[in-house]
């Protein structure tokens, strides 16, 4: 991290602005697919199809887990930044989800 210039953006390098939106993106996509999923294998539970529910549950998880890596990967900002957009991907899908009779 560079504190060269007193304006840099904070003094964070550009590339790690890159990374954060992009990891900002990543975690609301991977949010949205994770949370949106979620009722599929509540209902594939609930009518017995369990291997189903349990190998797509296992998938969901195992996709979380590598991506929150590769985040853990490229630093702090990026994990955050992906973090918050998972937590804004749950609030989206919970929300949507209420509304529903």
């Amino acid at each position: 991290m560079a504190l060269d210039a007193p304006g840099d953006m904070m003094g964070l390098e550009p590339l790690v602005w890159l990374e954060a939106t992009g990891a900002l993106l990543l975690g609301l996509v991977l949010g949205f697919v994770h949370f949106g999923t979620l009722a599929s294998v509540s209902e594939d539970y609930l009518a017995g199809r369990t291997t189903r529910a349990l190998t797509v549950h296992f998938l969901r998880m195992a996709v979380m887990v590598a991506v929150l890596f590769g985040l853990v990967k490229l630093g702090a900002i990026p994990l955050l930044a992906g973090a918050l957009g998972i937590v804004i991907a749950r609030a989206v899908v919970l929300r949507r989800t209420r509304r529903e009779p």
